[in-house]
C-alpha cells in the first residue's frame, strides 16, 4: 500500500523509467463526490505536477445557481468549460503537464477539453448512493446532495478513458490509479 506522496514518486519513477519524457495533461473526471478533487490533487503531488480543481473555474452565477440546488446546463457550463480549455491549451503550449479536475461529464465536454491534442482522462466511478453520502458529508462546498441525480443523468461513460472504482480503500484506490496513470502515460 502506498502511504505518502513520496512513495507514490518512488513507485512512479520506477514504473516510469522507459516512459517517453514529453509533456502530458491528465484530466481526473467524474460526478460530483467522486474524488476528483482527493485523488487529482493527490496524484499531482504524487507526479511532481501542479494541480488545478475546476471548480476555482467556475463563474460566480454558476456557483450560485448550484447552492440553490439548480443542476447547471450546457449553456452554463460554457464559458467553465472555455476557462478550463484555456488552461490546457497553454500547459500544451509550455509542454507543461499538469493535472486538473474537472467532471467532464458529457462526451462533447471532453471533445472541447481535447482541442487539438487530447489529455489522458481518469474517470474515477461511484455509486450515485455514494456520491449522495460523501456530498452530505461535506460542510465547505457548494454543491448539495440533491443535485447528485442530475449529475448521474447528464454523465456520458466515457470509453476513452482510464475508469477507477472509487468505493474502496483510498490506498489501493491510489495505487491503482499511479499504476494505471502511469501505464497509459507509456502507452501515449
Amino acid at each position: 500500500m502506498l502511504h505518502s506522496a513520496f512513495e507514490a514518486r518512488s513507485l512512479y519513477t520506477a514504473v516510469s523509467l522507459s516512459a517517453p519524457q514529453h509533456s502530458h495533461r491528465i484530466v481526473v473526471m467524474g460526478v460530483a463526490g467522486s474524488g476528483k478533487s482527493v485523488i487529482g490533487s493527490w496524484l499531482a503531488d504524487a507526479l511532481g505536477r501542479p494541480f488545478h480543481d475546476g471548480d476555482d473555474f467556475h463563474p460566480p452565477g454558476n456557483v450560485e445557481k448550484m447552492s440553490r440546488g439548480e443542476p447547471l446546463d450546457d449553456h452554463d457550463r460554457a464559458g467553465w468549460l472555455a476557462r478550463l480549455v484555456n488552461l490546457l491549451k497553454t500547459a500544451q503550449a509550455d509542454e507543461a503537464p499538469i493535472v486538473v479536475a474537472c467532471s467532464a461529464l458529457k462526451d462533447k465536454y471532453r471533445q472541447q477539453l481535447s482541442a487539438d491534442d487530447p489529455p489522458l482522462f481518469l474517470f474515477l466511478d461511484i455509486s450515485d448512493m455514494l456520491a449522495k453520502e460523501r456530498l452530505k458529508a461535506r460542510s465547505d462546498h457548494f454543491m448539495p446532495s440533491s443535485l447528485v441525480q442530475s449529475q448521474f443523468d447528464s454523465l456520458e461513460r466515457p470509453t476513452e478513458a482510464v475508469s477507477v472504482r472509487n468505493d474502496r480503500e483510498i490506498t489501493v484506490v491510489q495505487q491503482e490509479v499511479l499504476i494505471r496513470v502511469t501505464e497509459a502515460l507509456q502507452n501515449s
